[in-house]
C-alpha cells in the first residue's frame, strides 16, 4: 500500500481527485488538487486578513504564500511534501518543507499562520495544532482557519487518501464545523474573534 504523502504527492503533479476516507470506506471529503494551483473564490478574504508575516501551514502548491508574496508581504509556506514545496517555489512562493509539529523557520515571530483547504485536521487533534500555531505566532498574531459549515458533524480519527485506482496507509486527521470551533480553540488557549462565510466556504480568524 502506498504512503498518504506519495499519494498527495503524485496527486499534486498530475493534477488528480482525491478521496478522504475513514477506515471503514466512507467518504469524509473530495479533494480536487487541480484547485489548488489557483485563487479560489473565498481565498481573497483570507489573504485580506493578512497584514504582516504570514506562514502557510501545509501549503500546497502555494497559491496563498504566491499571493501575498506578490503584494510586499513576508511569507511562508511550509508541507511536508517536497513535490508540494517545488511547485510552490515554481509559482513564486517562499516555501521548505517542514512538519508544523517539527522545527519551523521563524517561530515566534509570525502575525498570522493559515489553516486553509482543511489543514485545521493536520495530525487529527485540532487542540494539538492550534496550540502548536499559537506557539509560532507573535503574542498577538492570529490563526486564519477554514472549516467545515456549522451543523455538519465533526470527525477524527484514521483517514486514508484514495485517487481512484489506490488507498494510502492510514493518517491521523479530524473535520472541525464552524460552530464546534470554539472547543479546541478554547483548549489551545485562543478565542474566536470573528467569522465569515465567503462564496460557500467558511473561515475563522483566532486569537489570544
Amino acid at each position: 500500500m502506498i504512503t498518504a504523502l506519495a499519494l498527495y504527492s503524485g496527486a499534486l503533479r498530475r493534477d488528480r481527485r482525491l478521496s478522504l476516507l475513514d477506515l471503514t470506506g466512507r467518504a469524509l471529503r473530495h479533494l480536487d488538487t487541480k484547485t489548488w494551483h489557483r485563487l479560489r473564490p473565498g481565498d481573497r478574504g483570507v489573504l485580506d486578513r493578512c497584514a504582516g508575516p504570514t506562514l502557510d501551514v501545509g501549503c500546497g502548491p502555494g497559491r496563498l504564500a504566491a499571493a501575498l508574496t506578490t503584494t510586499g508581504l513576508a511569507a511562508l509556506g511550509i508541507d511536508v511534501s517536497p513535490t508540494a514545496v517545488r511547485l510552490a517555489r515554481r509559482r513564486g512562493a517562499y516555501a521548505v518543507a517542514a512538519d508544523v509539529f517539527g522545527p519551523v523557520p521563524g517561530a515566534g515571530t509570525w502575525q498570522h499562520a493559515l489553516l486553509i483547504d482543511g489543514n485545521i485536521g493536520i495530525g487529527g487533534d485540532p487542540a494539538r495544532l492550534l496550540r502548536r500555531c499559537a506557539d509560532l505566532l507573535r503574542p498577538a498574531g492570529t490563526v486564519l482557519v477554514e472549516t467545515d459549515p456549522p451543523g455538519t458533524a465533526c470527525w477524527s480519527g484514521r483517514a486514508i487518501l484514495h485517487d481512484g485506482d489506490r488507498g494510502s496507509t492510514p493518517f491521523p486527521w479530524a473535520l472541525v464545523a464552524a460552530d464546534r470551533l470554539a472547543g479546541p480553540a478554547a483548549e489551545a488557549g485562543l478565542c474566536v474573534h470573528e467569522t465569515w462565510h465567503e462564496e460557500g466556504r467558511w473561515f475563522a480568524c483566532l486569537g489570544r
